[in-house]
């Protein structure tokens, strides 16, 4: 896995459509297109039809979704005898695609057990269905990839896998673009678009939710609170960077010595890794530097934004130990379970908070706000566990079911990480990973709300790298 192959594996499968219970997934189609992540052109293409063991697995439900029949792959390779070149191009790079975390990276893995071989890792793994949803917002109404070449007048989703993937890296770029003009000038752009007027959300069936009422990252703030703009000009809804993006499609792992365990323990320089490089260690954070403001939000709505040096303040903790195990007893409006874990704090830290809490509570005041404020910072005089922060894992809404975006990595050793790919969004599945007692580097953005008059600031994980250790037995559970 080294620096040759720094190329972007843009991949996509098409399946057949299991028809009952327990029947799995069959390859159909591979396509994949290998980009250079600077200038973001193809440097190579594959594409292939898969015929399956079994043909009877291609239902008429699976023409009707790809329109892939069985005279159509009758006479194409079996998925063995394209393994290696699946394996060769998808081995040792970063992989991107639009909701492969949740369906083809597994759809690869199964394919590959199917055939008792190995199957290819990854070196970085770039979702754009999450990475669009937190970047872009909600103005393509429910992200698929259908909705956002509608958005921006790309033509119709065909659902064949080449097709899909150059569509899905022209809408990156459409994406990209319209967020790098939006930083540019955000108090003249960003406050008439965050909601297009012609995104399109979609309805539950069972009245349950709808996208267009989902909470992404953080409670609906007041929509009485009418004020004068205090709007610095890099204080944009969703910050945006070029050099981010690069970075994030650069991703790779980068080694760090870990030291002994201190909460919340930090070194001087924040690690490059997958585009954080934004986010700064408690102790290269300048107090004087910190300030808030409002920022435009969700149809005309404010929102407190915490900046450090007029741009989004983002932190990165190291060696942080869980306290309590994830938490899923709250729910939003929607119904989707808030997601969250208690860490313990460390001194450095919490002088940050302590800091950005006067600072967001005053302005919540001046601004009309009657709101109970609620520290982040949690203490119990006496209690040697204390002080302690709650971290929260944002959740989308994707189909029938809710995902974490939240990037989640595994540290075996001081030198191996690896981006963990869960076989499906289960909750039950997370907290076998995150427990009390574990140890976590957290990477994470301050989030204001003011909802049922319960005011404050908000630690959204952005990324989280769980360190394994053999001898982690315990468990402890929030009462």
């Amino acid at each position: 896995m080294g620096d040759e192959r720094l190329e972007v594996a843009f991949f996509d499968v098409e399946t057949t459509v299991p028809t009952r219970p327990g029947q799995g997934f069959s390859i159909l189609e591979f396509g994949a297109i290998l980009v250079c992540p600077r200038k973001l052109v193809e440097q190579e293409v594959y594409s292939t039809f898969v015929r399956p063991t079994d043909l009877s697995l291609i239902s008429t439900l699976s023409v009707r979704r790809n329109g892939i029949n069985r005279e159509e792959i009758i006479s194409s390779p079996t998925f063995d005898e394209i393994a290696d070149k699946v394996y060769d191009i998808l081995h040792g790079r970063i992989w991107a695609g639009h909701n492969i975390l949740k369906f083809d990276c597994h759809r690869i893995r199964e394919a590959f057990a199917g055939i008792n071989r190995p199957a290819p890792e990854p070196k970085g793994i770039i979702d754009t269905l999450a990475l669009l949803t937190r970047r872009f917002g909600r103005r393509a109404g429910d992200m698929k990839m259908a909705s956002l070449a509608t958005y921006f007048g790309l033509g119709r989703q065909t659902h064949r896998s080449l097709d899909d993937v150059r569509m899905n890296l022209e809408v990156l770029k459409y994406c990209s673009t319209v967020l790098f003009l939006e930083s540019s000038l955000p108090d003249i752009f960003i406050e008439n678009s965050w909601v297009s007027p012609n995104a399109t959300t979609r309805s539950r069936s069972n009245g349950r939710a709808s996208l267009e009422k989902l909470d992404f990252s953080a409670d609906t703030p007041s929509t009485s609170i009418k004020i004068e703009s205090l709007v610095k000009s890099t204080a944009e809804i969703i910050p945006f960077n070029m050099d981010e993006l690069e970075e994030s499609l650069l991703s790779d792992v980068i080694e760090d010595e870990s030291g002994s365990y201190s909460p919340g323990s930090s070194t001087t320089a924040t690690e490059s890794f997958i585009g954080y490089t934004d986010f700064l260690e408690p102790n290269g954070i300048s107090i004087p530097s910190i300030s808030v403001s409002l920022a435009p939000f969700f149809r005309g709505s404010q929102k407190i934004k915490v900046l450090h040096d007029n741009g989004e303040l983002q932190v990165c903790c190291r060696q942080m130990k869980v306290r309590f195990d994830i938490s899923k007893k709250y729910v939003d409006k929607a119904g989707l379970p808030r997601l969250s874990f208690v860490v313990d704090a460390s001194s450095d830290l919490c002088k940050i908070l302590d800091v950005v809490d006067d600072y967001a509570q005053k302005l919540s005041v001046d601004s009309g706000s009657s709101s109970e404020w609620r520290p982040v910072v949690t203490r119990k005089p006496g209690f040697k566990n204390y002080p302690t922060v709650r971290l929260n894992l944002p959740t989308v809404i994707d189909g029938n079911t809710f995902c974490w975006t939240t990037e989640i990595y595994q540290k075996e050793s001081s030198t191996t990480r690896k981006p963990v790919i869960f076989s499906k969004f289960d909750v039950e599945e997370l907290e076998s990973l995150i427990k009390a007692g574990s140890i976590v580097d957290a990477y994470f953005s301050m989030d204001s709300y003011d909802v049922q008059q319960n005011a404050g600031i908000r630690l959204v994980a952005s990324k989280l790298i769980v360190h394994q250790f053999p001898d982690l037995t315990c468990s402890r559970t929030e009462t």
